[in-house]
């Protein structure tokens, strides 16, 4: 098969019970347990009606300016999937709008993540989908290919591959790989238990701020 225009199962996808508790967590607190490598860029933004989604990734590499391989995606990928779309980051076509999302929606496919633009923005926000894109536009993309399905993709900064625990919320999106998912969502769950407990106290005024003065002075900070 040539590099570049070329499809691959997805075979390897992260546990479903892994998925429901990582979609109770915040995307932040999930990113903040991998030393805070594994967002992607700022810029992605909510555009669908699912405001929060955890799922596998169905990776797709598609050439700007044009959604073949997309297309193809939205017939192969499995309930609960969510695509990943590397579309270079390019904003002056989009790759995706109202048809293809909701032929996606009705085969199950819980999300969209697209490292380029959409359009149909005011149709997208009434389906039941979650859509993360970089931006919007009305014009409309070519299909010829090439393209990649089920090969590892470059979305938003990160390398997601085939099956990565894929988390998305009003913040953005984080990739979790699939060999450490259920060590990363236990200590996101710790993580998150222990800002609840840091939130109670801040309401109680009983918040302890005494380690930002020790830090300054430990740094050498004068007047700290």
């Amino acid at each position: 098969m040539p590099i570049g225009f070329r499809i691959a199962p997805v075979t390897q996808r992260v546990d479903a019970a892994l998925i429901a508790r990582a979609a109770k967590l915040p995307a932040a607190n999930i990113g903040d347990v991998m030393s805070r490598v594994q967002t992607m860029r700022g810029g992605f933004r909510p555009f669908g009606g699912k405001k929060v989604i955890a799922g596998p990734a169905f990776p797709v590499r598609a050439r700007a300016g044009d959604n073949l391989m997309l297309h193809r995606a939205c017939d192969m990928a499995e309930p609960g999937d969510i695509i990943v779309g590397d579309g270079g980051g390019d904003l002056s076509i989009a790759l995706m709008g109202e048809l293809m999302i909701g032929h996606a929606q009705t085969r199950g496919v819980q999300g969209i993540v697209l490292d380029g633009a959409v359009r149909d923005v005011e149709a997208l926000a009434m389906l039941d989908i979650g859509v993360w894109a970089c931006g919007a536009t009305p014009s409309g993309p070519y299909k010829d290919g090439p393209g990649e399905i089920g090969y590892p993709v470059s979305c938003g900064g990160q390398v997601v591959m085939p099956g990565d625990l894929i988390v998305a919320d009003a913040d953005g999106v984080v990739v979790v790989p699939l060999a450490h998912a259920a060590e990363v969502i236990a200590l996101a769950e710790a993580h998150n238990a222990k800002e609840q407990r840091a939130q109670a106290a801040i309401e109680a005024r009983t918040y302890d701020r005494s380690w930002v003065v020790d830090a300054l002075r430990a740094k050498g900070c004068e007047g700290a």
